[in-house]
């Protein structure tokens, strides 16, 4: 969208102002945050084409004007100038991920508290899973005669465990059995390919064994496909009742943030680093006033991971996207560091 000059400093006061404030900008303001030399009328005439291009919106009967959501876009796209973070800045963003062997479902879900405490908004953290990604091993551990603990260990250094129950005794024989059998039918596996036909072909060359270990394997197969969803976390969704853009649909917007299918597919995107989503832009309608910016990032050579912030409109792009996208990358590295950890082990 073509607007000369002018209007664009015009709207990129208005626009900063706003998300300064939260408040109609009017045309003396616009003046004095500008310096133009221009008298006020001016502004208000460069500002009705802003309005009549649907860049602006005149709330109630306000004198001033906020930017539409057309307006941010054009803002984003032409308008925002990034700072670059100090070295004081990121040392911050450091000192929140300052952990040692970090759980990979721990910093996750830390990740997604420490941004939203940051940003005052909402946050989701999720992954998902390359299908090339296989398991390690499985490990079975006795918890009570007739309980074990199942461990698998996939090669992305994730690891997800589950008390398992059956009824029959469990001697140290039948364990060493149990263990040695899954490992050689699981181990090296990918998960994608660990189906429940697969999982019941298993069972099957069990054969008169199979009704004994047929909960283990359940359980394995359980595991195995919580490893290959990814994770989904949520931080500080009750930051967003603060805000009065959300008055009326907090209720409905904390409940659609709970939803993995909500923001599930974000860290799967092939898009930019980082992108912004601007109400309507948004395929909710639940979402249709507030922003979405995510930042993705690799964990070791996949683009496997994302982190966003929702919030209303008026966030602070040019703070929040560099904060973001450093954020993201030391997520990133953590995990992947991680993830070559345990295969060193």
């Amino acid at each position: 969208m073509d607007i000369g000059a002018r209007k664009l400093q015009i709207l990129s006061a208005i626009v900063n102002e706003y998300i300064r404030t939260g408040e109609p900008v009017g045309s003396k303001r616009v003046a004095q945050l500008l310096d133009l030399q221009i008298s006020s009328a001016t502004i208000r005439n460069e500002m009705a084409v802003l309005f009549d291009l649907g860049l602006l919106e005149q709330p109630h009967t306000s004198a001033g004007r906020i930017p539409s959501h057309l307006g941010f876009r054009v803002y984003l796209d032409q308008l925002l100038h990034c700072r670059a973070l100090t070295e004081e800045e990121k040392d911050g963003i450091d000192a929140l991920f300052n952990v040692r062997n970090p759980d990979p479902d721990r910093l996750l879900s830390d990740a997604a508290q420490a941004l939203a405490n940051f940003t005052g908004c909402a946050t989701v953290s999720a992954t998902s899973t390359p299908e090339h990604i296989a398991v390690r091993r499985i490990d079975v551990i006795p918890v009570a005669p007739r309980a074990v603990m199942i461990l698998v260990i996939a090669t992305n250094g994730v690891i997800k465990n589950k008390v398992c129950r059956v009824d029959v005794t469990l001697t140290p024989e039948i364990l060493e059995f149990f263990a040695k059998f899954s490992n050689d039918r699981f181990a090296g596996r990918s998960l994608h390919e660990i189906s429940l036909g697969y999982v019941n072909s298993v069972a099957v060359a069990l054969g008169e064994y199979s009704r004994v270990f047929t909960p283990l394997l359940a359980c394995i197969f359980d595991l195995c496909k919580q490893i290959f969803d990814g994770q989904y976390f949520v931080g500080g969704n009750t930051n967003l009742l603060a805000y009065k853009e959300f008055s009326g649909v907090a209720h409905e917007l904390l409940t659609l943030l709970e939803k993995r299918e909500t923001f599930g597919d974000i860290s799967t995107a092939s898009a930019p680093s980082v992108t912004v989503t601007i109400g309507k832009e948004n395929s909710l309608s639940e979402l249709s006033n507030t922003a979405v910016v995510v930042a993705r990032y690799n964990v070791g050579p996949d683009l496997c991971g994302a982190i966003g912030v929702i919030g209303p409109v008026r966030l602070d792009y040019s703070r929040l996207i560099p904060h973001l996208e450093y954020f993201a990358q030391t997520l990133g590295s953590l995990l992947t560091d991680t993830m070559e950890q345990d295969e060193e082990h």
